[in-house]
């Protein structure tokens, strides 16, 4: 990754016994369905404890936090499930759209209430610092606060947008969807990275929100206190004002830039000059067999909208942990510039690498890619 983390490879997903890729891709949704064929790492990923649900940080980022700001994350009830290595670089750099000549301005330090101000002083005027100020602040969340109702061992200042957005990307921290009941039809959501919000206009688990601010709003007032107005209040919801801090907050948030891709041009696709021929080749299947370009169009491989892939034409409705595996609904398109920097994939993190990703929609587009078409596919979106 950008920082030095190792991409992880290969197709870490399990077929049934006696069942290749190649025969997979061949059968119709029908049979797929019909055979229970369809592999288990592709359906709806539940949350660690999808009945109970809640804010959950990886202990890399638990850690830390506790160096810096001595505060605490750990929930008393349940611990991270994902293994760190296919969790995103942490701290992950961080690159802005108005100093691209600073390259990563982080310093390889996770940015906290400790430290914002000595990073970013002279870099951002006085109104984007009071932006990343709140953002680094921690307020009352659902199992977060000074309540008995809480999930933390003591009474705790809360949770800070930046403790899941961690250095404005994502350090793979998870939750549930607030705007689904009952509990077991909820979709666990990934972190997406704030990276890049300023060319996206689709916010909020079902993209309801049209804006950066009215998506940082809502986290506060909504998605912190799992939609619950009256829990909000006992346990000390913080309204921000729309006509300073929620604006504050968003001028920096559309500062995050994607890392560089110096084998891209200025519009998005690779210099000849300077990718390799696999590179080559997985671009043309990009815009070409793959279908990918349909919905992540160039420069930033997004098409700014929404798409019900209809996986559940694959199987048959079915209780996961907790979680009713059934239909996902619209799913955003997200962008895929950086994309080797943001595992693991798809909206709920079930895909934990780019050659799981690559499996999936090609059965789920049915695009029947051979062995060769699927690692150049890979190589390319690497150089993203």
């Amino acid at each position: 990754m950008s920082r030095g983390k190792p991409v992880q490879e290969g197709v870490r997903v399990r077929l049934k016994p006696g069942v290749t890729w190649d025969q997979l891709v061949s059968m119709t949704p029908d049979e797929i369905k019909s055979k229970d064929l369809f592999p288990a790492g592709f359906f709806p990923l539940p949350h660690p404890n999808h009945p109970e649900g809640g804010m959950l940080f990886p202990h890399f980022e638990i850690e830390r936090i506790k160096q810096q700001d001595n505060r605490d994350l750990t929930r008393f009830d349940l611990d991270f499930d994902l293994p760190d290595h296919f969790l995103p670089d942490f701290p992950a750099g961080i690159y802005l759209t108005t100093r691209p000549d600073l390259g990563d301005v982080s310093k390889g330090k996770l940015v906290s209430l400790d430290n914002y101000y000595e990073l970013f002083n002279g870099t951002l005027n006085p109104k984007q610092l009071e932006g990343l100020r709140l953002l680094v602040t921690p307020f009352p969340q659902q199992q977060f606060n000074a309540t008995g109702d809480r999930r933390s061992a003591r009474a705790s200042l809360g949770v800070a947008c930046f403790d899941c957005h961690a250095n404005g990307h994502s350090n793979g921290a998870t939750h549930l969807v607030g705007d689904i009941r009952p509990q077991e039809f909820r979709h666990r959501i990934q972190t997406p990275s704030l990276r890049g919000v300023n060319i996206q206009r689709l916010f909020g688990s079902q993209r309801a929100l049209k804006s950066v601010e009215d998506f940082t709003e809502f986290e506060q007032r909504a998605a912190y206190f799992d939609g619950d107005p009256v829990l909000a209040t006992k346990k000390g919801v913080n309204i921000l004002e729309r006509g300073s801090q929620v604006h504050d907050m968003a001028e920096f948030e559309e500062l995050l830039d994607f890392p560089p891709a110096p084998k891209l041009g200025w519009d998005g696709k690779l210099d000849p000059g300077k990718a390799t021929e696999a590179e080559l080749r997985g671009q043309a299947i990009f815009f070409g067999k793959g279908q990918c370009s349909s919905c992540h169009e160039p420069p930033y491989y997004t098409d700014g909208s929404m798409h019900n892939l209809q996986v559940e034409r694959f199987y048959k409705p079915r209780l996961i942990n907790g979680e009713m595996a059934s239909a996902d609904g619209p799913i955003k398109t997200f962008p895929l510039r950086g994309i080797k920097d943001a595992p693991p994939y798809l909206h709920d993190g079930r895909l934990l690498t780019l050659d799981d990703t690559v499996e999936f929609f090609n059965i789920v587009l049915g695009t029947k890619l051979n062995g060769q078409e699927k690692q150049d596919l890979v190589a390319f979106m690497r150089q993203l």
